[in-house]
């Protein structure tokens, strides 16, 4: 049975060692996929991409690159969130196709690539590729917490990783970073041991109502 989602906040944590022995169905992994799909992204572009990585000898490629974590090679499946490039870039007309799928008029869509190159121009996210990259990765993770989130509600647990040579997996994948580049690899699977006791900052540390 789906857990409430109170139940899934309270279940998921980082998981650091995954079951082998048990993997995930394809019915969950789509779920879970799809929750990342769904996900807001500025201007509604979708500037990601999953790669869903289930063959073991490539995730073995990736692990030690990954400063050796255990989880990459005992999870069921590893999906590597890619943040695009190129395809954020006004000029790769990719945005006015996106804005093209809007029932609106054109003169409409024109205005949205209007305000969408001024805006990335104006906050220096154009500058150059890292820039672009700082911004379409952090949309990654709006993703990447839905995934985490739909996971959970299913039982499956998960553990984003950021520690990691992102150049050294880009090359293992053979990607061209023209294109996109890593943002984070998240594995996800089923828990060998128990979760741990969970310890966060007091409520009234972290939120604040102002009126």
């Amino acid at each position: 049975m789906d857990k409430s989602f109170k139940e899934a906040i309270d279940f998921r944590h980082a998981c650091k060692l995954f079951d082998e022995t048990k993997k995930i169905n394809d019915e969950d992994m789509l779920f879970i996929l799809e929750a990342g799909r769904n996900s807001p992204s500025s201007f509604g572009q979708e500037g990601w991409k999953f790669l869903v990585i289930t063959n073991d000898e490539l995730k073995k490629k990736i692990r030690p690159h990954c400063w050796n974590q255990p989880q990459i090679t005992t999870c069921s499946h590893l999906v590597v969130i890619l943040a695009a490039i190129e395809n954020l870039k006004p000029q790769s007309g990719v945005p006015a196709k996106r804005f093209q799928r809007r029932d609106l008029p054109q003169v409409k869509i024109e205005k949205y690539i209007e305000v969408y190159k001024n805006h990335l121009e104006k906050t220096g996210i154009l500058k150059n590729d890292e820039t672009l990259y700082a911004w379409s990765s952090k949309q990654c993770y709006i993703a990447a917490t839905n995934m985490m989130t739909a996971a959970a509600v299913k039982g499956i647990d998960s553990c984003p990783i950021e520690g990691m040579d992102k150049h050294s997996v880009k090359r293992v994948l053979s990607l061209d970073t023209k294109e996109f580049q890593v943002a984070l690899v998240l594995p996800f699977g089923y828990r060998v041991n128990p979760q741990p006791k969970r310890i966060r900052l007091k409520p009234n540390e972290v939120y604040e109502f102002i009126k």
